[in-house]
This record gives structure tokens, sequence and C-alpha cells, in this order.
């Protein structure tokens, strides 16, 4: 049958040996993480214990399918010879051939993007927060059209998500941090980070003009405990305040808002989300090691010439991506070339075709 070479190239891509997948090696990876749960002293540390389990189950998320997409293929392969025995022309034997080839190519695409997903924090949780730029009431509204589109996105994905900082204003919010739980949740969003350009007629224009809004996304990994990054006393100030916006009357008589800023570099996080200051406060360190994680490898980046070309790139003023609702509609990723008519699709949380264009351009660059 005609459809063979294709069945033949897209299992050469699952074949252990140059493929796009490492199974054996992930084996032996899944045998040594489940040899450490039968140890008597396993449990001793919850927390190891939690990251044990959460690294046994991620491979399984790549293996288990990868093992069932080679059963599938093969199975097709032995239908197609029962099929050649019996009449190779028959077009609707082709038909169907033709229709499983396309299925089992759609299982790969998703097992393909996770072998993309090989940094050190892809596979872990991540903080994603929007921040409004230029253009007052109308970029607060756009900042609040992103959290919408990125909660819908996470809601598609079956991914916890967690508002633990709101500063709203006239219009939306000026700013919004999102703790995002699940696989791989900083592997696929890490690509959001940058500043997002939104150009529509105003709905808070008496004269319908058109507005160009920008709002910037920063992405970073949720860091465990155990990294070894020092927070000295001295080198932090902590302030409690009463919260605003929801949350009842608890939230407006305590001083359960908790902000730390981090002199050395500046770096200033807050909660107010938790009822209880000792649970915003340890939400509070978590980011801010998440954001020093981040900023000390900055750091080393500017090193290197391409990775300082890189952060120029997701600097203030130089959107990745653009939406525009009029004259037109169109959302263009400035990085890939990767667009779209649908806004509306896009606006719902429709994104997965600009997270696998990023994860594919940014191997290859």
């Amino acid at each position: 049958m005609k459809t063979k070479p294709c069945l033949s190239s897209l299992k050469k891509k699952l074949h252990p040996s140059g493929g796009d997948f490492d199974p054996e090696g992930q084996k032996k990876e899944l045998a040594a993480l489940e040899q450490q749960t039968t140890e008597p002293d396993f449990w001793s540390d919850k927390q190891k214990a939690d990251s044990v389990f959460s690294k046994i189950n991620s491979i399984k998320d790549v293996i288990l399918p990868f093992e069932q997409l080679l059963k599938e293929i093969q199975e097709t392969y032995d239908l197609i010879d029962l099929y050649e025995e019996e009449d190779d022309n028959n077009p609707e034997y082709q038909a169907e051939i033709d229709a499983r080839i396309l299925e089992l190519q759609e299982e790969f695409r998703p097992l393909k993007l996770k072998t993309l997903l090989n940094g050190k924090y892809d596979k872990g949780d991540m903080f994603l927060t929007i921040h409004a730029g230029a253009g007052g009431t109308e970029a607060c509204d756009w900042t609040s059209m992103l959290m919408r589109m990125y909660l819908r996105w996470c809601e598609k994905h079956k991914y916890k998500t967690e508002i633990l900082d709101t500063l709203e204003d006239e219009g939306g919010y000026k700013s919004v941090t999102i703790q995002v739980s699940g696989p791989y949740a900083f592997g696929y969003l890490k690509g959001e980070a940058g500043v997002h350009r939104l150009v529509r007629i105003s709905p808070f224009d008496s004269n319908a003009r058109r507005h160009t809004s920008f709002s910037s996304v920063y992405a970073s990994p949720v860091v465990e405990d155990n990294i070894d990054i020092e927070i000295k006393p001295e080198d932090i100030r902590i302030d409690t305040y009463r919260a605003g916006g929801a949350g009842g009357q608890h939230v407006n008589k305590t001083d359960s808002a908790v902000r730390i800023t981090h002199y050395p570099t500046g770096i200033v996080v807050q909660c107010q989300n938790e009822r209880s200051q000792q649970m915003n406060k340890d939400f509070c360190f978590k980011m801010l090691r998440s954001r020093l994680y981040d900023y000390y490898s900055a750091k080393l980046a500017e090193q290197h010439a391409a990775e300082a070309i890189e952060k120029k790139d997701i600097s203030w003023g130089s959107q990745i991506r653009s939406y525009v609702f009029q004259p037109y509609t169109m959302v263009k990723d400035n990085r890939t070339g990767t667009q779209t008519g649908n806004i509306q699709a896009v606006m719902d949380g429709e994104i997965d075709d600009f997270i696998e264009s990023f994860l594919r351009w940014n191997q290859e660059k």
C-alpha cells in the first residue's frame, strides 16, 4: 500500500536508536526512581518523596503513550498486510488506512512536543505574572483579557491555577500573579514571557478611536525549597498590610497581606490571596526564590552574546506577539511568524499553535 512509507517514517522517529525519544534511558531512570521508593527511610523526607513521585509520573507520562503508539503502529502494519492479501486496490481499505495514519500522527504530535521540554525546570510548576504597561485603563483591561486567556488555556489542559496576587485599577488589573501547577507547566508557558501588544477600537473611548496597549508577561519556575538560593535576613524587608478587594471581612480587618523586598536585586514580591499572614509569607518566599533563580541565571547568561540578544527581545517595548482586533483580525507571533485570523479562539485560550511553534523555533535557533 502507498501508506507504508508514511508509517515507516513515523516508526523511525519513535525508534530507540536515533529517533526523537530515548525510551531505554528513561526506563533506566524510572527504575532507579522506583527503587528509591522501596528504601526504608524514603518517607522520612516528605518533600523529597513528593519530588521523586513527581519525576516518576512525568516519565510515565511520556513512556506509556510512547509504548502505546508503537503498539498501534504495529497493529496498523498488520492491518495493511491483511488488506494487501485481500485486495490492495480497494479504495475503502486505502481510505481506512489513511485515516488511521492521520490519527497516529496526531498522537505523535504531543509526544514529539515533550521532547522539546528538556530544560531543568520544564517539567514543573510555574508563576505567571502579567503587568499592564503603556495605555492606562486600556492596558489594565488588556491585562485582564490576557489573564482570562491563560486561565482558559489552563482549564482546557487541566492545569490547576491559583491567583496569588492582584492589583486592581479602573478597567481591569495593573498586575496579576498566577501559580500554574501540573506536568510541564513551565515548559509550555515559558515562551509566553515578553510584551504582548493589543490594537483595537477602544470600548472606553467615546469617539471610538483605535488604541494600542501593551502588557508584559513574566514566567518563572517554581523552585523547590532545597535549591541552594541563599536569602539572608539582612537582605530583605517584610511588610504586612491589609488586603484589598474580595475576601470578606477577615481580609479587610487584619494585616494578612505580605510584601517582601529583596534589597540586593530590587525584586519585590507580594501575596494577599491566603487568609493567614503566614501562608501569604510562605507564598512570597516561594515566589522570591523563583525570581532570584531567574535573576541570577540571567546574570550568568549575560556572559554569552546570544543569550544577551534574547534578553533584549523580551525587554519592554519590543513585543513578542501582536493581537489586532481592528481594522482586521489577526494574532501574530513576531518571533516565529505563526499567525491566525481567529482572534476570538485565541482569547478563549486556543494558543497551542503559538506554544508549539515557539518551542520548535527555540530549539532550532
